[in-house]
């Protein structure tokens, strides 16, 4: 008898804990993959997978009238500092409403480094140096597919499904920021607008800052038309991601060009997860007040 008491509790704990990860599970599901707004998917043939995308409308949206559009990536994350922002903006009439979208991470596999390390460097962030001969190379990010997925897949499906300006902004965070800075030095046409809030460009000995610099000294005349750069960092964020931000700072600097405005700060006393809330009000401002100039 004791026995099958045993087995039966045994049977009745383990479905508790199956039924308690699951409920986990889908939490976590729902907090990384279900957003407030209006969430769709699009079967991306570049990327040969389906990728969700939230839209956030502006209130009172009218279809009959063309906004200009944000593009973050890393979905939900500080995606209700965006909305409170996005809302206290429009009521104070200071500036545009804009249409927010917001791409995030796949859920079952890691794919953020993926999709924001450029394809020039590590996908795997290392701050080690390569070695010279190595069996198994370290494959690298592939910023370059998520780009395409966004150009070729993602703004023809906004623009067919939602009257736009010519106002676009794209923005990212840490991966995301490197991401934003691989996108200015290679695609520069497709926005007019550029956040990057604590980028990682310190990759494989700041070889993001290098590429930036290299566009800015020998290609900046593919700035057809007038472009705002606004880049942040924390003061109390790690020392590499410091230094690549005063490094940026002195490429800007010392390669100033007609069609490029940019603006930066550093947020005295913020940490690394600090710094994307105390930006977006002060890039959205400097970019309002760009766009009117």
């Amino acid at each position: 008898m004791a026995v099958k008491i045993a087995k039966h509790y045994f049977i009745n704990l383990s479905l508790a804990i199956v039924i308690f990860a699951l409920g986990i599970l889908a939490i976590r599901y729902y907090n990384h993959y279900v957003s407030a707004y209006t969430d769709i998917t699009i079967n991306s043939k570049v990327l040969n997978e389906s990728r969700k995308v939230f839209i956030r409308l502006p209130a009172n949206y009218n279809p009959k009238k063309a906004y200009p559009l944000i593009i973050k990536t890393d979905g939900n994350f500080n995606l209700e500092t965006w909305d409170q922002t996005l809302t206290k903006q429009a009521k104070s009439e200071k500036g545009d409403k804009a249409i927010l979208v917001s791409i995030p991470n796949l859920f079952f596999t890691d794919t953020r480094n993926r999709d924001l390390v450029p394809p020039y460097a590590r996908q795997e962030v290392n701050t080690e140096p390569r070695l010279e001969l190595e069996t198994l190379p370290e494959p690298n990010g592939e910023a370059d597919k998520f780009l395409q997925f966004i150009e070729t897949e993602l703004l023809p499906y906004l623009s067919a499904n939602y009257k736009l300006t010519d106002n676009r902004i794209l923005s990212g965070f840490s991966a995301g920021g490197s991401f934003v800075l691989y996108t200015l030095h290679t695609k520069p046409e497709l926005f007019n607008g550029y956040f990057a809030f604590s980028p990682a460009a310190w990759y494989d000995d700041m070889t993001v800052v290098k590429r930036v610099e290299t566009f800015l000294q020998n290609e900046s005349s593919r700035l057809k038309s007038r472009t705002y750069l606004y880049i942040s960092v924390g003061g109390a964020e790690n020392p590499l991601m410091l230094e690549a931000f005063n490094n940026l700072e002195s490429a800007l600097t010392a390669n100033p060009n007609n069609n490029l405005v940019w603006q930066s700060a550093i947020n005295a006393g913020a940490e690394h997860s600090d710094n994307l809330p105390l930006s977006v009000a002060t890039a959205l401002a400097g970019y309002n007040k760009f766009i009117k100039e």
